[in-house]
Parts: structure tokens; C-alpha cells; sequence
């Protein structure tokens, strides 16, 4: 068998902008080296200023070198019947095949990958980046972080590995088209996802050091884990080159798996989830008796407010709810904070208007509409109890909202008997009210058909 032992430097512009600067690629047959490709790449794009201070290589030194399309050839001709090796293999493997793409061609080789191989020959090990595995191992680098010093050094590496006891037998299982090991994260053991059930939950990606690096929920936690690992979008890439561990609680259903990955990010906020880390700012609808004892309907950021009567994501949906209650109620867009046309006078302009901001209509007719109007957003229910699947069969779950409010949820053993409100609680796991958890019951209350209630 015949190995392409490959490193490359890149622009360092995201997966799909990642441009080589430098490839080196080994032929290596289990014993010696056979050939060898080493050629420095002009990206046709500029290398950043921190690039250039980690890999040395600039813009002067490889103006006058080949573009990929120049060497493509070379490089398909070496890698032909070869096993792709490198060092975090679905890095430099993404970034070939992308440049392949570019041109219309489609590059496929088996990979193999020194990271998760070490892991399994070498365990251990605190790190397993090339320099400190290379460190530990006795072997020597030469030009860090240059593509043939670093793929030498993967030579080298990789010739050592494959004189381990049971090497074989274990590069064997990793090249077998039906093992994931290829598809896995550089840094995670497969025993950790061979536990992950089939079952709704939410899951943690940890890095090498133990942090929350991104924070999911699924129906089928295995089933989404793997998705990420298949997923060669930038974001997916860059996430999966950084996972070490991955730790799950189960929900029992999606409704309480969404209601526990909100909680979860809040706290944790952490760096690859995109949605929910900030706080977002809300907006609230109020009402107030003008000095004339009319009553307004208006909107402003519920931070000013101490009970809005509802609340929303941005003022356009305050106003687009606002004109809806205009046309319902028979209200004055003027004094429902809407924009109206205004004649010089300063008086609202608008076809629903019946005439109160020209003093055309009895004041307490019209406040009348307004309560009418106030009471359709805010008839709370006192208590509302949803049922959902436990997280096994031997258990029941719910979430509790009171007033409107979401309270939090638990988990009951079916052994249990449950008669009121206060048998609830001692259950419960109390949680916070926040924007995403509204917004997420809200829609589950609009499909109360599909929910069952305890009470």
C-alpha cells in the first residue's frame, strides 16, 4: 500500500477562501520514501500579515510561483492510489478538494488521519499537535511550520506509528469505508460518540481543555452529533477541529430540549453558537391616560417598562401588532404611536380613524375600545401545565408556565400521583423567563392540538 504523506500553508481565509501558499506531499510505501512534490503556490490573493509571521512565507516570495491550476496536475498524479495521510487530515484534505472543485475536478482518496492514529497507538499523550507529539516521540522538525518540514516530520511520525504493536490491525479498522473514524474529529475518541443515544437531548462540544465550545439540541442526539462531522461548511470545520468531548443530557422531547439548549447558552454563552448568545432587546406595548383622559397605546423597550402588556423582538412587529388592533378596535393610528399622515392642524389623516383625535368621538366610548382592545393581548392563564415524554419509560414530564410566564419543568416517575399545582412543584426545575423561551412556548401553545395538558 501506498501513502501521500501531505502538509500544506494556507492563506488562512476560511475553509472555501483558503488559498495554498505552499504544498509538500511525501510518497511514502510503509518502509522508504518513492517520490516527492514540494512547491510553493501563488494564491492570486494576499497572504495576511499574522500568516506571514507564523509560516514566513509573503506575498514577494511566492508572486512568481505556479497557481494551483499550474501543479493540479502533479498533484493528482502523486496522490493517484495513494491513502491521503496528514496531520488533522480533513483540514488539508477540505482545502485540496476545494481547490480541485475550483477547477472542475473532483478529488477523492482515502484518508487517513496521524492525530486520531497517535491517539489510538500513542494514548496518553497531554497533546497530540505535531510539534509536541513529535517532541514527546524523540523526532526531529525542521523549518516549523514550512509544508515539507512538516510533512517530514508526518513521515517520520507516521513510519514510527506503523511499527506499534497492532498497528495494522487498527489502520486496517480506520480504512475500512464503513468506520467513521474518518469522518471524526481529530481529537475525539470514538468511544465517546459510540455512547451518545438515540434519543432527544441536548449535547456539548468541549474542547481540549475542557471548555463549552457549542451548546445543540436534537430528536436524535447521535444522529445530529454525526451531522456536524459531515457538515464541510466553514463554521462546521473549524468547530469540529477543536472538539476533544462531548457530554448530553436528555430532554425526553424536542419541546424541553429547546427550552434547555436557551438555558444552557445563556449561561455558558459559548464562542461557536451564533443565536442566543446575546441578550436581546426587547420591546414592549404599554398604555397611558393622556392629560385629556385619553387613553394611548404605545411601544417602547421593555426595560422601561415594569409589566408590558406584550413584548416583541423589534419595533417593526410592535407596530405592524399596533395597526392590526387599529383595524380591529376602530382605534386612532395617532394615538396608537403609529405614523400617520397629518394635515398642518396636526390631526390624524388615516381611513380607520373614527374621529377621536378631532374631537368627533365621546372619549369614554373610545377608551372603551382601547380596554376592549388591552383585553385581548392580556387574558393570562393562571396556570398551564404541558405534558410531555419523560426520558424514559418510566417516567412522565412537564413544563409549567403561570400567568403567561414560563416557570420551568421536571421530570416524574409514573409512580408518582400527582392531584394538584403543589405536587407539581416539588418536581419542578425552576428556570428563567427569558426572550427565546417565550418565543419558543408561545409557538408551542399555537399547536395546543399536538400537546396534552395534566391538569
Amino acid at each position: 500500500m501506498h501513502y501521500a504523506i501531505v502538509d500544506i500553508e494556507t492563506t488562512g481565509n476560511g475553509l472555501k477562501g483558503n488559498k495554498i501558499t505552499e504544498i509538500s506531499i511525501f510518497k511514502f510505501d510503509g518502509e522508504d520514501i518513492i517520490d516527492e512534490f514540494t512547491s510553493l503556490v501563488n494564491p492570486e490573493c494576499p497572504i495576511p500579515f499574522f500568516i506571514t509571521g507564523l509560516t514566513g512565507i509573503d506575498d514577494q516570495m511566492v508572486r512568481r510561483s505556479p497557481t494551483f491550476h499550474q501543479i493540479a496536475h502533479e498533484v493528482l498524479e502523486i496522490t493517484k492510489d495513494c491513502v491521503f495521510v496528514a496531520h488533522a487530515v480533513n483540514f488539508d484534505y477540505g482545502v485540496i478538494k476545494e481547490e480541485f472543485r475550483q477547477l472542475g475536478v473532483d478529488f477523492i482518496r482515502k484518508k487517513l488521519c496521524t492525530v486520531r492514529l497517535s491517539r489510538k497507538l500513542v494514548p496518553g499523550l497531554q497533546s497530540y499537535s505535531l510539534g509536541k507529539l513529535c517532541s514527546a516521540m524523540g523526532i526531529p522538525i525542521r523549518n516549523r511550520h514550512r509544508a515539507k518540514g512538516d510533512a517530514e516530520a508526518t513521515v517520520l511520525l507516521f513510519k514510527r506509528l506503523l511499527q506499534r504493536s497492532n498497528a495494522q490491525k487498527i489502520l486496517t479498522d480506520f480504512l475500512n469505508s464503513k468506520n467513521q473514524e474518518a469522518t471524526l474529529p481529530p481529537h475525539l475518541d470514538k468511544k465517546i460518540v459510540d455512547k451518545i443515544p438515540n434519543k432527544p437531548g441536548i449535547y456539548f462540544f468541549l474542547d481540549q481543555v475542557g471548555s463549552i465550545i457549542y451548546i445543540g439540541k436534537a430528536k436524535n442526539l447521535k444522529k445530529r452529533v454525526l451531522g456536524h462531522f459531515y457538515d464541510k461548511s466553514e463554521h462546521e470545520v473549524r468547530l469540529c477541529r477543536e472538539i476533544a468531548n462531548i457530554d448530553f443530557e436528555l430532554s425526553g422531547s424536542e419541546l424541553i430540549a429547546l427550552l434547555m439548549e436557551s438555558a444552557a447558552i445563556k449561561e455558558h454563552f459559548p464562542k461557536y453558537n451564533r443565536a442566543q448568545k446575546r441578550t436581546v432587546k426587547r420591546y414592549g406595548i404599554f398604555s397611558y391616560e393622556d392629560r385629556n383622559g385619553i387613553l394611548h397605546l404605545g411601544f417602547t423597550p421593555t426595560k422601561q417598562l415594569t409589566k408590558p402588556l406584550v413584548a416583541f423582538g423589534n419595533p417593526t412587529d410592535c407596530r405592524i401588532f399596533l395597526k392590526t388592533l387599529c383595524e380591529d378596535y376602530g382605534l386612532c393610528p395617532k394615538y396608537c404611536q403609529l405614523v400617520p399622515a397629518t394635515s398642518s392642524s396636526g390631526l390624524c389623516l388615516q381611513n380607520n380613524c373614527k374621529g377621536d383625535c378631532q374631537n368627533k368621538e365621546n372619549i369614554p366610548e373610545y377608551n372603551s375600545k382601547v380596554r376592549n382592545a388591552i383585553a385581548s393581548i392580556s387574558r393570562p392563564i393562571a396556570q398551564l401545565v404541558l405534558r410531555q415524554p419523560g426520558r424514559n419509560a418510566q417516567e412522565n414530564a412537564f413544563i409549567l408556565m403561570e400567568n403567561n410566564v414560563y416557570v420551568g419543568y421536571g421530570f416524574i416517575d409514573i409512580t408518582h400521583s400527582i392531584s394538584s399545582i403543589e405536587d407539581l412543584k416539588a418536581f419542578l426545575i425552576p428556570q428563567k423567563n427569558t426572550f427565546e423561551t417565550q418565543r419558543i412556548l408561545e409557538n408551542a401553545v399555537l399547536k395546543m392540538d399536538d400537546l396534552k395538558t395534566l391538569f
